[in-house]
């Protein structure tokens, strides 16, 4: 929503997927609940920790940092003994059964009661961040997406709000990567490559930023097309790529372009009353106070 290119989502994916293995396996013992928020908590923590020291870069440089983020977890996973491993770590516990709803029973019993708890998991993610959207932070992520130099001279802290926007994104990432640990019950460093970061960023460039909607069609778009070219064999995500260039040379704004207000209406609170403009500048010498009332 704040329009910062990130490759390492898979690293926050992979944070909360490993959180959460850790804490429920068979060498602890903390309940499936309470590990849910403690594995969030881990992964808006990492995108802090990254955040804070990169976010000063922007574009491609910030792009090639989150990217080597993401295989700096994975390299960790793979040669760290308390995450398993090349072996990984199997027998993660499964969310408790919720009267009909069995996530221990069988096969079918399990994937429909997964399919449930996703949805609620989107439906819970989808008005929180539409609540964020309308907010005084939400308005901020949408200037400094638009021109984040032209948010800093209205007074928008960009940094501090790039943060936000980048530690709530690695949030909901471990969110992810709790669910999908939880679902499969057993993970190690292979499923968590490069590519799953390509596909999240390909959902978004099919949806559009910014359109939660949009991008939400684009994620069902980006699971449901690289199956659908199963036929192709190595060559599907070659053609999906095209798919990807043609869309983003003759849609750029995504399938569905977001609709922008024809008047924006700031609130008064939100305009300074008085904006300093002389300092540093010799053409405004001569005024008497070198201060504009806006």
């Amino acid at each position: 929503m704040a329009g910062l290119l990130d490759l390492g989502y898979v690293g926050f994916y992979a944070v909360g997927a490993y959180s959460l293995a850790i804490l429920t396996s068979q060498h602890a013992t903390v309940p499936w609940l309470l590990s849910i928020p403690i594995s969030v908590g881990v992964s808006m923590l990492a995108g802090l920790l990254l955040g804070a020291p990169t976010l000063r870069l922007r574009g491609d440089y910030l792009a090639i940092v989150t990217l080597g983020f993401g295989e700096i977890i994975r390299l960790l996973a793979k040669s760290s003994s308390w995450m398993g491993e090349q072996s990984g770590i199997g027998n993660i516990k499964s969310p408790p059964n919720i009267g009909p709803i069995k996530f221990s029973g069988t096969i079918q019993e399990r994937n429909i009661a997964f399919y449930y708890l996703a949805v609620t998991f989107v439906i819970v993610v989808f008005f929180f961040l539409r609540r964020l959207e309308s907010s005084r932070v939400g308005r901020s992520w949408t200037a400094i997406r638009e021109d984040e130099d032209a948010a800093e001279l209205m007074g928008v802290p960009t940094f501090k709000f790039k943060l936000w926007a980048f530690a709530i994104g690695a949030g909901i990432g471990g969110l992810s990567g709790t669910l999908y640990a939880s679902n499969v019950r057993f993970i190690n460093p292979d499923n968590f490559q490069l590519k799953l970061s390509i596909l999240f960023l390909a959902a978004v460039v099919l949806g559009g930023p910014g359109n939660m909607v949009g991008v939400m069609f684009g994620a069902v778009a980006v699971s449901y097309l690289p199956e659908r070219l199963r036929f192709l064999n190595t060559s599907r995500y070659f053609w999906f790529g095209v798919v990807l260039m043609v869309m983003m040379v003759f849609r750029p704004q995504g399938l569905l372009p977001r609709k922008l207000r024809a008047r924006i209406k700031p609130r008064d609170s939100d305009v300074p009353a008085f904006v300093d403009v002389s300092e540093g500048d010799p053409d405004l010498e001569g005024g008497s106070h070198g201060t504009a009332t806006a």
